[in-house]
């Protein structure tokens, strides 16, 4: 039942509408409708007052979707990301001639009529009945406005936009009944600067402001009366009255809204005929939409930061809650992306590997004791195209990374250290390491079902000059394979376990790491840099682990309010206590003063750090941290089908890939760069004495971590049985011949661990 007044009789509105309904509606609708002559009009008629007073009472506008920027954390522009690149602006700053110039020439009688133009119906009929089609429209400014609001509504869904737009008597009748709703309510003026802000330009822009800074980069409030009737030209067909593709007939609808706007007397005619004689002056600046046109190769980086907005609860409870915020826009977010490391991440990766390489490298930077992600680059450039990729190599599957992530070889190690000094081992702990060893027939787990050797599967080290007795010093500096293993067997597995747990240590898929040896301590488990970088950083911290953050904070600007939305905190905790940080720190020192790790060593600060290869030489890792900068770099295939032997890196040949001289150099050049002109603090070091080794041991060191590195400053991975080849049944693992490297670890086969 329609809605009564107070008196019992129907609202000014609704006797508007029989009105309409029984006199104009008929011919209003079919102004703007090809219909077959015959019985149109009575069909139009018959219904149109029912379906009037059954519509909903009110028009729901939806917020106009804007931009959203995303800045680093200096507030510089990132990259700017919308499903519409709009930016709403008051009346006020917009150009007067542009606001008489839509008027003029979209509806010149918008000030005198109300919602529907009686004149301009009759007018339109006339000329379709003459034309024998629909030549002329009878649609005033604020139906046009309302038919927008239909289409934003509709957002990016086809279906919901060719309902929002298809000429039928139904959504005329919507568009009339809401016109004369918004006339009631918003007044003139707002209405245009609705419609003005609504409205869809070309080139990718709505509203003036989008439009304006697109065609002539510029504010909407400067443009000139030649250029403001350029932009209210385009509106009636912004494909063939696109200045950009058609400069002709671009200038043939200008100089027609100029003419208009002389015959209603917005300008004179001497104005009209000088502006009909200015050339278009163009100064087009092209969309730059989306992640892919970040500035210093921070595209992997903005993705990433979506998909933390995407995923996280914070920003709504449902996936399409979050993505309707999203696609809304208006967001200001400001990351935690510091531009000098982003900086130096990219000049040392572009320093040291080629995007057209067959290997790929990926470097991630995270501030110890905060979390805050500060640098994140690859080798390969965001993109589509040759040697450019989507995947963000330095993150998870879940947010755009590799399936699985890649194995990590030795620089999984620290973790077994810091596990079994958690559990009381002293830092001279020292094992008899032989050169090759089986796997220990029995280790404990977190369930209490051992894992057994049921295969005899053995491990060796990288060389067989190799032999213990080591103490954890130098096995750390040395990465030597069987010392690990052998520590793993006497402490067991879960407080491996429950130490990479507390440093956040999950596969690329996001499952934890299994428990079988070669996972545990030789690093065939496929991890993230950013994974890494931030578990290191704990060690930096002197124990306490944050999880990574990028954001840190957001505004939303809705309807000219501007609002702060919650972010997603990073959340510490003690994964070790202080003093085991400051032991592994002393070990990790070692690393890069005098092990596998020399070539990554920093001057002038203090630094620590572990390499890794793995399998067949298909991954290389540096990892490592100075107390207040935590950095992770990965070399390899994503694939996981290139060996890196006799292969050209950056220019450079290596005979043998080594996680020292390939990625361990990117990792110094980036961090160097990062730090430049910050504090260098100390580490809180121990003193840890000096093992005893078998004396024929004593210049085993020589060539380590030297600049021909041939020696092999790390290692062949996991020690397969007779030299282990993949597939093997003793241990060996099979690559799944797939896009990315699945997990690949059966009960407990080697085949991915590494030295260093």
């Amino acid at each position: 039942m329609p809605k009564k007044s107070s008196g019992g009789g129907l609202t000014a509105t609704q006797q508007a509408a029989k009105f309409l309904g029984v006199s104009v509606l008929a011919g209003a609708v079919l102004a703007g409708i090809a219909l077959p002559a015959v019985g149109a009009l009575g069909l139009a008629a018959k219904g149109s007052v029912e379906s009037f007073d059954e519509l909903p009472a009110n028009l729901k506008t939806p917020p106009l979707s804007q931009r959203t920027t995303i800045l680093d954390a200096d507030g510089d522009q990132i990259a700017t990301v919308y499903s519409r690149d709009r930016t709403v602006v008051d009346l006020k700053n917009i150009s007067p001639y542009l606001q008489k110039a839509i008027v003029a020439i979209e509806d010149s009688r918008f000030y005198q009529h109300g919602a529907v133009d009686l004149q301009g119906v009759l007018r339109a009929l006339n000329k379709n009945a003459q034309s024998g089609g629909v030549s002329e429209g009878a649609s005033t400014l604020t139906q046009q406005y309302v038919k927008n609001v239909f289409v934003e509504e509709a957002g990016d869904d086809p279906t919901k936009v060719a309902q929002a737009t298809q000429q039928t008597i139904g959504r005329k009748i919507r568009e009339l009944k809401y016109a004369i709703q918004v006339e009631e309510e918003l007044g003139k003026k707002k209405i245009l600067e609705n419609y003005l802000n609504i409205t869809f330009f070309g080139q990718q822009a709505y509203g003036v402001e989008a439009a304006s800074q697109r065609y002539f980069s510029k504010h909407a409030k400067d443009l000139t009366l030649a250029e403001s009737a350029l932009l209210a030209g385009i509106v009636q067909s912004p494909s063939r009255y696109d200045p950009v593709n058609d400069e002709a007939e671009a200038v043939k609808r200008r100089n027609v809204v100029l003419e208009r706007m002389a015959e209603v007397g917005d300008v004179s005619r001497a104005e009209a005929d000088k502006a009909k004689e200015a050339p278009l002056g163009l100064k087009v600046t092209q969309p730059k939409n989306g992640c892919i046109t970040a500035v210093q190769g921070a595209s992997f980086f903005c993705k990433y930061v979506e998909r933390v907005f995407l995923s996280d609860p914070v920003f709504g409870k449902t996936k399409e809650e979050r993505a309707k915020v999203w696609n809304q826009g208006g967001l200001t977010i400001r990351t935690t992306l510091d531009p000098q490391a982003q900086a130096s991440v990219q000049d040392s990766l572009k320093d040291h590997v080629y995007k057209s390489d067959k290997v790929a490298a990926a470097t991630t930077l995270v501030e110890p004791g905060t979390g805050k992600i500060l640098g994140m680059g690859q080798s390969k450039p965001y993109g589509y195209g040759k040697n450019e990729t989507e995947y963000n190599f330095s993150v998870n599957s879940a947010m755009g990374g590799s399936n699985f992530g890649f194995p990590t070889g030795s620089t999984f190690k620290p973790f077994v250290a810091a596990a079994a000094l958690e559990q009381g081992k002293p830092p001279t702990q020292s094992y008899p390491a032989p050169y090759k060893m089986p796997y220990p027939q029995q280790v404990q787990t977190c369930s209490g079902k051992p894992w057994v050797n049921t295969n005899n599967e053995t491990l060796e080290n990288e060389a067989e000059s190799e032999v213990g007795p080591y103490a954890l010093r130098e096995a750390m500096e040395l990465s030597v394979n069987t010392y690990f293993v052998q520590m793993l067997g006497d402490i067991g597995m879960c407080p491996v376990v429950k130490m990479s747990d507390a440093l956040g240590v999950v596969q690329g898929n996001g499952d934890k790491v299994p428990e079988v040896p070669s996972s545990m301590t030789l690093g065939s488990t496929g991890l993230s840099p950013l994974t890494m970088a931030s578990a290191y950083a704990a060690f930096a911290s002197r124990g306490m682990y944050c999880t990574p953050v990028a954001i840190e904070s957001i505004t939303q600007t809705v309807g000219g309010e501007k609002k702060s939305l919650e972010v997603p905190k990073s959340t510490c905790s003690r994964a070790m206590s202080e003093k085991t940080a400051d032991s592994i720190n002393t070990l990790l020192s070692g690393v890069v003063d005098s092990g596998t790790g020399k070539q990554a060593g920093l001057s002038g600060r203090a630094n620590a750090g572990k390499t890794g290869t793995t399998d067949e030489r298909k991954n290389a890792w540096f990892v490592g941290y100075t107390p207040n900068l935590s950095g992770a770099v990965w070399v390899g295939s994503a694939s996981q089908k290139v060996k890196m032997t006799n292969i050209s890196i950056g220019g450079t040949f290596h005979g043998q890939v080594y996680g020292g001289d390939t990625p361990g150099p990117i990792w110094r050049d980036a961090m160097t760069g990062a730090l430049e002109g910050k504090e260098a603090p100390p580490f809180n070091l121990i003193t840890i004495p000096s093992g005893e080794k078998d004396p024929k041991e004593d210049d085993r060191d020589n060539g380590r971590g030297n600049d021909d590195g041939n020696n092999g400053d790390e290692g062949f991975i996991g020690g397969l049985i007779d030299g282990g080849t993949t597939g093997d049944t003793n241990g060996g693992i099979t690559l799944p011949d797939n896009l990315f490297q699945g997990q690949g670890n059966g009960s407990g086969g080697n085949g991915g661990g590494g030295r260093g």
